[in-house]
C-alpha cells in the first residue's frame, strides 16, 4: 500500500495596493497549483483599511486551504521611505494573518526567489514565469504579475525547505538515502 503524503503552502507577495497569492500542494513530491491570484486594495483611500483587508483575505485562504507554512517576498529596499513603509507593514499584517492560525512563515529576498526557481538570481519575471509554467506544468497569465511572484516564493520555499515533503532532505548515509529511494540504485 502506498503511502500519500500531501502538504500544502502559501506563497505571498505582499503589496499595500495589490498581494499576490497562491497555494500549492506538494503530493507525494509533485507540486500542483491550487489557486492563485491578486487581492486589489485601490479602491480604499486609507491605508488600514487595505492592511485590515490583506489580513482577513489572507485568514480566509488559510481556513480554506490549511497551508502549514507561508513563503513571503520580502519587500525590495527602494529609495521612497513611505512606500517602504507601507510595503513594510503590509507584510506585516500578512506575517500576523498566517501566525494568528498556527502557520509558520519565512521570508525570501526577491534575489534568492528568482534564483531558487531560475537558477539565477537577477531573473526578469516573464523568465521566472516561463520556469514556473516549465515545473509546474501550467500556464500563467502574465496579467497578474503579483500572483506569479506569490507562486514563485511558495516554490522556491518548497526548493528550499526541509520540512516540506520532498524538499531537501539530510541523509545519514546511502542506506537512508536508497530506503527513501529505492528506484534510483541500478
Amino acid at each position: 500500500m502506498t503511502k500519500i503524503n500531501t502538504y500544502r503552502l502559501i506563497g505571498v507577495d505582499p503589496g499595500s495596493n495589490v498581494m499576490g497569492f497562491a497555494v500549492i500542494e506538494i503530493e507525494n513530491k509533485k507540486m500542483k497549483v491550487l489557486e492563485m491570484g491578486a487581492i486589489s486594495m485601490t479602491h480604499f483611500k486609507e491605508h488600514t483599511m487595505k492592511l485590515k483587508m490583506i489580513f482577513e483575505e489572507l485568514q480566509l485562504l488559510i481556513e480554506k486551504y490549511g497551508p502549514k507554512e507561508m513563503a513571503i517576498e520580502a519587500p525590495f529596499y527602494g529609495k521612497n521611505v513611505q512606500s517602504m513603509l507601507k510595503l513594510g507593514r503590509a507584510q506585516g499584517v500578512a506575517m500576523a494573518a498566517a501566525m494568528t492560525k498556527g502557520v509558520s512563515v519565512t521570508e525570501y529576498s526577491p534575489k534568492k526567489i528568482k534564483q531558487s526557481v531560475t537558477g539565477n538570481g537577477n531573473a526578469s519575471k516573464e523568465q521566472v514565469a516561463a520556469m514556473l509554467e516549465n515545473i509546474l506544468k501550467v500556464k500563467i497569465d502574465n496579467t497578474y504579475l503579483d500572483a506569479t511572484d506569490a507562486l514563485s516564493a511558495a516554490v522556491c520555499h518548497y526548493f528550499q525547505s526541509s520540512s516540506a515533503l520532498g524538499g531537501k532532505k539530510k541523509y545519514s548515509g546511502w542506506s537512508a538515502f536508497l530506503k527513501d529511494n529505492p528506484g534510483k540504485l541500478k
